[in-house]
């Protein structure tokens, strides 16, 4: 198998969220929203999970819904409050996003211009950080939402989401962050915000399902853009999937424990992997310094090579990707590359990578040594 170096699109399963399903698949499945014992069984599960979480971003249990994942609660949060807002006769149509947001809040927003709603992208500087100077002037007392993701998916950029919440709050605007790829690698505090979007597959744990955190303060809550039974608050209908939401909060319950050592080891590695390749003369660009990204994060640019042909021949050795992989697939230039000004060549001799908890010190050497070998021929 080869080294697994792409961490921003999806992080291993710990081992401890997989031992913590288990039982849930088979031996003691059952509907959490059924009356009987199994059901009474899988939903105090399901309650315990979502403590974990809870615990870990500092907010209340009965603060979060269970969705499918990010996408969904990134949608749920865009779309469900401007429903919300107009329901509720909120005159409000502006909805502010930065330019490098991922796809599902870029989407949601824009489909919102058919209700009437003005939706404004906020540019980032040449480190795909959001620049608050511009952000200041575009907020108004008819915004909203402002919602800006705490570390970039693609380049690994952090926000400065405090500056954020303070320019949107100065106007009375809503704060959303998708945290889906900061959770676990930077320090949260729910409390900042009115709503946030989180993943389980970006922190260790399984694909499928994630969570949006829904602030008690919050004077808007979002309505659901799904039908059907009214779980989950009546925000997100649908049955909880025990076995993920089990897996979620065991993940959860682990990065709390782990989260100074984690980011540690991830910035040693990236450390190592960058004085490897630079041992072997490669050249190479970081997109983002080191002081501007999350910890484990790289954003490479090697000049005159082909981002695909280079994942292409490290294939069968290295997983890394380029671009982002929602959007695999389509022969177009990132958005958030080019948001940062890089040109469509630039952008497509760009490589990303993510050195993980469950990555080694040799992964990041033999990583180099893959690299030196393809970008030399």
């Amino acid at each position: 198998m080869p080294i697994y170096l792409d961490g921003h699109s999806t992080t291993p399963l710990a081992p401890e969220a997989m031992e913590a399903m288990l039982p849930w698949w088979h031996a003691q499945a059952g509907n959490p929203h059924s009356p009987h014992l199994r059901g009474m069984l899988a939903s105090q599960a399901v309650e315990n999970a979502r403590a974990e979480l809870a615990s870990f971003i500092g907010s209340d249990q009965q603060e979060l819904v269970f969705t499918s994942g990010a996408t969904e609660a990134n949608n749920i949060a865009i779309r469900g409050t401007a429903f919300a807002a107009l329901e509720r006769g909120i005159k409000r149509r502006g909805i502010v996003v930065s330019a490098i947001e991922h796809k599902s809040v870029l989407s949601s927003a824009s489909a919102l211009r058919s209700a009437g709603f003005r939706i404004i992208e906020a540019p980032v500087d040449e480190s795909g950080i959001v620049d608050t100077s511009v952000l200041e002037q575009l907020v108004s007392h008819d915004t909203l939402l402002v919602s800006v993701m705490a570390v970039n998916n693609e380049v690994g950029s952090i926000q400065p989401l405090s500056d954020v919440v303070h320019i949107a709050r100065t106007i009375g605007a809503l704060v959303h962050v998708d945290a889906a790829q900061g959770l676990g690698k930077l320090s949260f505090d729910s409390a900042d915000f009115d709503f946030a979007s989180l993943s389980a597959h970006k922190m260790y744990g399984p694909m499928g399902i994630g969570a949006l955190f829904v602030s008690s303060a919050t004077h808007l809550r979002p309505l659901p853009v799904l039908f059907g039974g009214g779980q989950e608050a009546g925000i997100r209908p649908g049955t909880v999937p025990t076995p993920l939401a089990v897996g979620f909060g065991a993940a959860a319950k682990v990065s709390r424990t782990r989260f100074i050592a984690d980011a540690a080891h991830s910035r040693a590695l990236s450390a190592l992997f960058l004085e490897e390749l630079r041992s072997r003369q490669v050249r190479f660009i970081e997109n983002v310094p080191e002081a501007k990204r999350v910890p484990g994060s790289l954003s490479l640019r090697f000049t005159e090579n082909d981002a695909m042909s280079i994942i292409a021949k490290a294939g069968d050795r290295i997983a890394i990707s380029e671009g982002s992989a929602c959007t695999s697939g389509q022969i177009t230039p990132s958005h958030v590359l080019l948001s940062m000004g890089l040109t469509q060549q630039q952008a497509s001799e760009t490589v990303r990578i993510y050195f993980s908890r469950y990555n080694s010190a040799a992964d990041a050497v033999e990583a180099a040594g893959v690299l030196s070998e393809i970008v030399s021929r």
